[in-house]
């Protein structure tokens, strides 16, 4: 099952990457707007509703009161875009201010008959090598209006496509027939599902890290790498960690907004994020032994380079003093007339350097 599992984030991801709705050849409705869609039974509606305006669509949707509902999807829309939709849709200032301004935490807000939710997405930056300036985690935001016949997705940021959600929701009409809170918890689940992609490959680069660390060239590691796949994963788990409370609080407590049949999907999306942050919990801890590890690998370098300068000094002080004490040109030295003197005092000294050398090298420290 989590091989399974895996393959199925990767096909996503992989899908993710292919359908991106924020092209502008995919946006005819203005800069902002990627899609505007109106959806009754689990079924997309064409024919009379295409082409129609946010405001229009939802007029008409409440006007004919058959339980349909609009979806409306924006990528970094200014004030005056989203200004256009507030008043018809009845949006918070506060919610809208949040939705342009973006660089928000994980929440979900009510705002009267308006359920206001922010999620952080992240996308892996793929690298052929991690180094001290590679950029391993992106993150964006998706905000979602979700009311009682519309949902409005804001998003911001390069990446997170919802392209494959509402493909994903189109094709099983029967989730789609539950109303916004389906495509509330669909969004949830995407993003939950990118944590534990991105925490898979964010895996690999920790397993490299540590395999390099402890093989024979770990001497060659720079350091600068471990500390910005901590500060990579510092910003995944930022992302990630905060989206908790959120998610219980859509699971556990009632709301008008949320379908009954829906609200328990929230609570396994929660225990999807709950393996996420363990994941990056023990990546965090296993990076930090991997530092440790590291410095005390440069430690005990340092001092193996010590040891041998250390020896390598005793064995020259030897020859060192006896120059030194020849040095000293008195005139009555007893071995400076005798024809041999030389030649001892040579043997002598290269005696006693190879018995200091052969003492070290058997302490190990030649």
């Amino acid at each position: 099952m989590p091989m399974i599992r895996r393959l199925r984030r990767i096909v996503r991801r992989v899908q993710h990457k292919a359908v991106d709705l924020s092209h502008p050849a995919r946006s005819p409705l203005g800069s902002a707007v990627v899609n505007c869609v109106v959806y009754r039974n689990g079924k997309r509606q064409s024919g009379s509703w295409a082409g129609l305006s946010g405001p229009e669509a939802l007029r008409r949707v409440r006007d004919e009161g058959d339980g349909g509902f609009v979806w409306i999807g924006l990528h970094e829309p200014d004030e005056q875009e989203i200004a256009a939709l507030a008043e018809p849709f009845g949006l918070h200032p506060l919610a809208v201010e949040d939705a342009v301004h973006a660089h928000q935490r994980p929440k979900v807000e009510p705002y009267d008959d308006t359920l206001f939710a922010v999620f952080k997405s992240v996308c892996y930056v793929e690298h052929d090598e991690l180094t001290a300036t590679s950029e391993v985690v992106d993150t964006g935001e998706i905000m979602v209006f979700t009311g009682r016949d519309f949902v409005i997705t804001v998003r911001h940021g390069r990446h997170g496509s919802l392209g494959p959600v509402r493909e994903h929701l189109e094709a099983d009409p029967e989730q789609l027939a539950m109303g916004p809170s389906a495509v509330l918890h669909a969004i949830a689940d995407f993003v939950v599902d990118e944590y534990l992609s991105v925490a898979d490959a964010v895996q690999h680069d920790v397993d490299a890290v540590e395999t390099q660390v402890f093989s024979p060239d770990a001497g060659q590691v720079d350091p600068g790498r471990i500390y910005q796949l901590k500060r990579e994963l510092l910003e995944l788990k930022r992302s990630v960690s905060p989206l908790a409370r959120p998610l219980a609080t859509l699971a556990e407590r009632r709301s008008p907004l949320i379908d009954p049949g829906v609200q328990a999907y929230f609570r396994d999306v929660g225990d999807h994020l709950a393996t996420t942050v363990e994941q990056i919990a023990s990546f965090d801890a296993l990076l930090d032994s991997i530092l440790q590890a590291h410095l005390a690998q440069v430690t005990v370098a340092q001092n193996e380079d010590m040891r041998k300068i250390t020896a390598w000094a005793a064995v020259i002080a030897v020859p060192t003093m006896v120059c030194g004490v020849y040095g000293m040109n008195f005139e009555h030295m007893p071995e400076l007339g005798w024809r041999y003197g030389y030649f001892l005092v040579v043997s002598v000294t290269a005696v006693a350097c190879f018995l200091v050398h052969r003492g070290f090298r058997r302490r190990g420290w030649l």
